[in-house]
């Protein structure tokens, strides 16, 4: 008997706009998706171009495509929501991305979300299921290559994919781990993902006197300017320069191995522009860095190769470089080569992350994986500049639940404390807790009027503790809820203003 069942309407989906008549575009070759309606619509610069060059598409196809992943992203939010702890994953189909399949672990779903204009799959494991899956993995068996160098949540086919050039090991060496063999499939492949850095000269920056890495985006800290990066590009307190060697700013935070992303802080000569390269002299605007959807189309900017444009594959995937192992980046078939580490992944203009590392090259083609933007401005409490000024981390990924306010209610836990004004504390009782299943944390501060206090959730990644969700309003009360994996968490109450008590109410998986 099939796990696996699909459901769809059995139609492609129209584009529609308010204005301008709609273009037929047509299929390019004989493998091509059936055409669909095109609004006209202006893509950054750059990008189109790229699109039709890395992907293969004519022009209207590019442009059909971006439509078609605009127009399906806020469908596949809220089915997500609406599914909760059924949802399985979702993923663009098609040439254009004009089909959008949403996966439930419940037929029941089905009419749902076909109603939204989705095609439904029924698959045997939630994405929580598959996520504590390879939580296991990465914690049993991270250190030993046999296994397997990659690791990843393939929604598509409802399993944890393990690469490895060795399958017989690799196999051997997962079920002694006591992983189920019928959720985890072991592929042969040759990938052997490299630190995209090198020691030759180049640009944008340069760390030390000979490395060379790639500018990700701009942000502020406060009123300090800056650009995050790669994290193996440099350690906290060295300092960069510029492609003509001017002094240009210093690492004022730097993570790897664990995670691998890192932020500078420049001097006054540099002033940070909601900008990313398109490699032919032009610029994207960046807008905000809401995380997009797998199979979305997804380009990256680098000082070595320049502009190159794919799809994103997987997320939460583990590389095992020779230097320790990085865990929870994003798998694209974007091509990358030395010297891009650092470099910005954007989808449409919306910021994705900065780039780690990769197997093959841009002459043959090859697959690179980015450190998600949003975790990077939430550890260092950064703001990424954007088009409408500076913009706070998102608390929205993907596998997370938008904070919403309202009353302390359905909350069974309880902790209380005083701040007084700047100071900080950490709860349950200047501890942690553990939870052993995936599931949904919820926390809910209330302060007195007239002080600012803000909630933050932390999670132990196996080396520190990281932000994986922040409200931090300029109210006294604020509220987290948060799905996430199994394992150490703890709550940072911190006083922004003000002094006197506070009551925090929470619930964990």
């Amino acid at each position: 008997m099939s796990r696996r069942h699909v459901i769809t309407t059995g139609c492609v989906l129209a584009i529609t706009a308010l204005a301008l008549t709609p273009v037929q575009v047509a299929a390019r070759s004989r493998t091509a998706d059936t055409s669909v309606a095109l609004p006209a619509w202006k893509p950054p610069p750059g990008m189109l171009e790229a699109l039709q060059r890395d992907l293969r598409l004519s022009k209207e196809q590019a442009q059909a495509r971006l439509v078609n992943e605009a127009r399906l992203a806020p469908v596949e939010a809220e089915l997500r929501r609406k599914l909760g702890a059924r949802f399985a994953g979702s993923w663009f189909a098609g040439t254009m991305a004009q089909n959008l399949v949403v996966a439930t672990t419940a037929s029941s779903d089905i009419p749902q979300i076909v109603a939204a204009g989705a095609r439904a799959e029924v698959v045997t494991r939630s994405l929580a299921d598959l996520v504590g899956i390879k939580k296991h993995i990465d914690g049993t068996v991270p250190a030993r290559p046999q296994a397997g160098t990659v690791r990843y949540v393939d929604v598509r086919t409802n399993k944890v994919v393990v690469l490895s050039k060795e399958v017989a090991q690799a196999t051997n060496v997962l079920e002694s781990s006591g992983v189920d063999p019928v959720a985890v499939k072991v592929e042969a492949s040759d990938e052997t993902p490299q630190l995209l850095d090198d020691i030759i000269g180049g640009i944008p920056y340069y760390i030390g006197t000979s490395e060379r890495c790639s500018i990700g985006f701009s942000v502020t800290h406060g009123s300090q300017n800056g650009f995050v990066s790669a994290g193996h590009c440099g350690k906290t307190g060295d300092t960069t320069s510029s492609i003509s060697w001017s002094p240009q700013g210093v690492f004022e935070g730097s993570t790897f191995p664990g995670s691998d992303y890192s932020w500078v802080a420049v001097n006054a000569n540099w002033t940070p522009k909601p900008a990313v390269s398109n490699g032919s002299g032009g610029t994207v605007s960046v807008v905000g860095s809401q995380a997009a959807i797998e199979g979305a189309s997804v380009c990256r900017s680098g000082s070595t190769t320049g502009w190159h444009c794919g799809t994103i594959q997987q997320r939460d995937t583990s590389i095992a470089y020779p230097q320790g192992t990085v865990y929870e980046l994003v798998r694209t078939n974007v091509c990358a080569e030395p010297g891009d580490s650092g470099g910005s992944f954007i989808s449409m203009d919306q910021a994705q992350g900065v780039t780690s590392g990769g197997s093959g090259d841009c002459t043959k083609g090859g697959v690179t994986y980015f450190q998600p933007v949003n975790e990077i401005l939430t550890v260092y409490g950064l703001s990424l500049v954007t088009t409408t000024g500076t913009t706070p981390p998102s608390t929205t990924p993907p596998g997370t639940t938008p904070p919403s306010a309202g009353a302390c209610t359905g909350l069974p836990k309880n902790a209380t404390g005083t701040l007084k004004n700047g100071q900080s504390a950490y709860q349950p009782n200047n501890r942690n807790y553990r939870t052993t299943v995936p599931g949904l944390h919820s926390g809910c501060l209330d302060a007195g009027e007239g002080v600012d206090f803000d909630l933050f959730l932390e999670r132990w990644n196996g080396r520190s503790w990281g932000t994986v969700a922040v409200s931090d309003s300029p109210k006294p009360d604020e509220r987290i809820d948060y799905t996430g994996p199994a394992g150490y968490y703890r709550y940072r109450v911190v006083s922004a203003s003000g002094s006197g008590p506070y009551t925090l109410k929470y619930k964990t998986p």
